[in-house]
Parts: C-alpha cells; sequence; structure tokens
C-alpha cells in the first residue's frame, strides 16, 4: 500500500497540480492581454504600459520570497506539489499549517509532523479537503460582504486617514490575537519562536520608520520567517 508520501509527492499529484496551475496562468494571460488592450483604447502610451509592467515583475519578486520560504516549511509535512498548489493559488502558510495539523491531532496524533513520520496515508484525502473547503469560507465572505466592506473603510480612510490608517491596524491585531494565544500555549519552544519572530518583526518596522528603508518593506515577512525559523532550531536545542 503507498505510504503518505508516496501519495503525497507521487507523480498524480504532481500532474494534477501542474494542470491546474497551468490553467489557472492562462486565465491571468488572458486577463493581462484584455487589459492591456483596455488601456491602449483609454488612450494610455505603450512605453507608459510597459514601464508598467517591468515595474510590477519587477516588485513581485521581492515579496514572492515569503512565498518560496513557506514552500520550504510546508514541503517536509504536505509534499511539494500540494505545498506548491496552495501557495501558487490560495492559502497562506499559517492557515495551511494549522488546518492540516488540526486533521492529524484530531485523529490521534500529536502533530503533523508526527503524522508525517508514521507515513499514514489515510488521511491524506481528509487534510486536502479541509484545506480547501476550509478557506471557501473566506472566499464566499468576500464575495456577499467584501464590497462593502472595502467600501466602508474607503470612506473612513478618505474622511479621517488617521482613524483609517488605525482600522487597518486593528485587522492584522485581530489576526495576532486569534493566533498568538495558539503558539503561546503550544509549548516554550512555539512560544519563544513566536516571540522573537513579533521582535524581529518590531525591529524591522522601526528600522524602516527611523531610517526610512522602504525597500526593507518587501522583505519584512521573508525575514521574519526565515530568522524565526533559524531561533526555532536553536531553541529546540536548547529547550527540545
Amino acid at each position: 500500500m503507498a505510504g503518505y508520501f508516496d501519495i503525497m509527492n507521487g507523480t498524480p499529484l504532481y500532474l494534477m497540480v501542474i494542470a491546474s496551475l497551468v490553467i489557472i496562468g492562462g486565465l491571468c494571460v488572458v486577463v493581462a492581454v484584455r487589459a492591456y488592450r483596455r488601456a491602449g483604447e483609454l488612450g494610455m502610451d505603450k512605453s507608459t504600459l510597459m514601464t508598467i509592467i517591468r515595474a510590477s515583475a519587477i516588485y513581485t519578486i521581492a515579496p514572492s520570497l515569503a512565498i518560496v520560504i513557506g514552500l520550504f516549511s510546508l514541503a517536509p509535512v504536505l509534499g511539494i506539489p500540494w505545498s506548491w498548489f496552495r501557495l501558487s493559488v490560495l492559502g497562506a502558510v499559517n492557515y495551511e499549517l494549522m488546518a492540516a495539523d488540526m486533521i492529524a491531532t484530531s485523529s490521534g496524533y500529536g502533530s503533523l509532523a508526527e503524522l508525517a513520520q508514521s507515513n499514514d496515508p489515510s488521511l491524506t484525502g481528509t487534510i486536502m479537503l479541509t484545506m480547501s473547503v476550509g478557506i471557501l469560507v473566506a472566499l464566499i465572505f468576500s464575495l456577499i460582504c467584501g464590497k462593502k466592506i472595502q467600501g466602508g473603510v474607503s470612506g473612513v480612510m478618505e474622511k479621517h486617514p488617521e482613524n483609517g490608517a488605525l482600522l487597518m491596524a486593528s485587522f492584522s491585531l485581530a489576526i495576532v490575537v486569534v493566533f498568538g494565544p495558539m503558539q503561546m500555549v503550544s509549548g516554550t519552544v512555539k512560544m519563544l519562536t513566536f516571540l522573537v519572530s513579533m521582535v524581529i518583526t518590531l525591529v524591522q518596522l522601526l528600522l524602516i520608520k527611523k531610517f526610512r528603508l522602504n525597500w526593507l518593506k518587501n522583505f519584512t515577512l521573508a525575514n521574519a520567517l526565515l530568522l524565526g525559523m533559524v531561533c526555532s532550531v536553536l531553541l529546540e536545542k536548547l529547550f527540545g
């Protein structure tokens, strides 16, 4: 019988993921071409459009580093193709790991890593289905309420810019409030890794503000992830 990683790193899954990404990539190309043609119809100069395209291509490289690092953290427990698909199309590292870990722990394993080490293939379908269906809630909510929320936030930011910035910061803080306590009570290493990553992020934000290092904004998440993982290895040696 095929094991856990025989499925999660298997050829059939690779082929399905590649086919899906080709379809999605094709849709992106269609949208980009139509947008380019529409911009021409509106009278935008071709040289200006090419400048925008080149700038967009360059500025997407730095933020994508965080996604690549996320792939390295997911692949050891979820396999390469599924991790690649989730982070290429829809999803975030924290959600993917949380959803998969919930399946593992509810099935009697201590963690997702323990499930992967056991090479038990019985939960692969459940993990992929849960990760896919669970995040649909956000999509459906966005379709129904996204426009109203965006309109409300935009209105606040136009009338009261300082309150608008506070509102956006509150959304980010809400995520920390939800996921932070889970890490704080999960063990000494996880708690310290969370705190160290938070300090690394705060230091970067202070450097950006004090020295106007705006280019560093694109690397803040990637640096926090990478340095946080390095610190977790060291902390595991000390407290594990």
